[in-house]
């Protein structure tokens, strides 16, 4: 098995701690990526795909909350399946997050 390289893991820690809200944001990996020499339109792009899926998580979950915090009304059709969409959307510039 060969080890990642270092500017792959720092892209993985920058994306992890911006979607996951982390309070360092992943700003000392973005000083290492630099350091590396990663193009700054390839940062750009991870930075923008973590933030979509923070965003798409915190609407998810804002919306099950809602949904559980609305009164409780007696709905004929609660258990009808709905397909879900896509497994993620894309960015608003449209870059994949799949």
């Amino acid at each position: 098995m060969s080890d990642l390289h270092p500017s792959i893991v720092a892209l993985v820690s920058l994306a992890a701690n911006i979607a996951a809200n982390h309070p360092k944001q992943g700003l000392c990996q973005v000083d290492r990526l630099r350091e590396y020499g990663v193009a700054k339109t390839q940062i750009d792009a991870v930075i923008e795909i973590a933030r979509h899926i923070r965003d798409e998580a915190a609407q998810a979950l804002d919306t099950q909350f809602d949904a559980a915090y609305a009164p409780v009304k007696v709905d004929p059709f609660a258990k009808i399946t709905v397909m879900q969409a896509a497994c993620c959307t894309p960015t608003a510039s449209g870059q994949s997050c799949c």
